[in-house]
């Protein structure tokens, strides 16, 4: 199924919407999390009229299955530029799942200076690095989504032997080959193996509690994404993961950051 497809809205009335968590977006049953930051900020897109988040902030309330669910939106603000619009997921039964606050905007009517202190990250190209494929366990059935080959230095943690720096890189793209928008790059800041799976930790599982996307740019549609993520600080419980997002042609299109718990005892 699509990205379009799986994140599809109905308008139920002004400020409410209707949407069905799909099946195989799921990491071991639980929705992924950038596909549902993904479905709500498809509702305030709408809500706003505007075509790009710019800033998209989410805070997971708790793990959400498969389902119908409700976006309700609140505009906060509509600027000339900008539109802040508010949002809230829920159940049909009225329990809330995920709480959004983002601006939206036009990334095509920006016309300003740049400088950009920083590099790609380093990739062997496309088919010198290695692929993830689904499986009923793990990987999780959400890797049929996408298409990832991942850098052979950070691909370790799959076969026991884990490098040891807490550093996920990786190319990225719909394995349907779907053409990624705005809204893609929102899933794509959060379509990788967790960064805590190379650090030299006894833990693995990290359940994210906030995750911020920034929007630079429109992606390329037909462009893989050259992607990095990082964590410096594993402390008191828990582990941030920093992420940037490159396309093909060397432009900045996304940076992410996303605070995650870890296990307690």
């Amino acid at each position: 199924m699509s990205f379009r497809s799986a994140s599809r809205l109905e308008q139920v009335e002004p400020g409410l919407w209707r949407g069905e968590i799909q099946s195989d977006w799921d990491i071991l049953g639980n929705a992924n999390g950038g596909y549902l930051l993904a479905i709500a900020a498809r509702a305030r897109v709408l809500a706003s009229g505007r075509r790009d988040p710019v800033t998209v902030t989410g805070h997971f309330l708790r793990p959400v299955r498969p389902g119908p669910i409700m976006v309700d939106t609140e505009v906060v603000k509509a600027g000339r530029r900008f539109a802040t619009v508010r949002s809230s997921m829920r159940s049909v039964d009225g329990e809330r799942l995920l709480e959004v606050l983002g601006s939206y905007g036009d990334l095509d009517l920006v016309d300003a200076p740049e400088r950009v202190d920083a590099i790609p990250p380093d990739l062997p190209p496309v088919d010198d690095c290695i692929p993830v494929e689904p499986t009923e366990t793990f990987p999780p059935p959400f890797m049929a989504q996408v298409s990832m080959r991942l850098h052979p230095e950070d691909a370790g943690f799959a076969m026991g032997a884990k490098s040891g720096i807490p550093r996920i890189r990786r190319w990225f793209k719909w394995r349907s080959g779907e053409a990624l928008d705005t809204l893609g790059m929102i899933v794509a800041a959060d379509a990788f193996p967790p960064t805590i799976f190379n650090a030299d930790l006894p833990v693995a599982w990290a359940p994210t509690l906030e995750l911020t996307t920034h929007l630079r740019e429109r992606p390329r549609p037909d462009s893989w994404l050259r992607c990095a993520f990082t964590t410096r600080f594993i402390t008191n419980g828990y582990m941030e993961e920093d992420g940037e997002l490159w396309d093909e042609a060397d432009r900045l299109i996304a940076q992410s950051r996303q605070l995650a718990l870890l296990p307690r005892g």
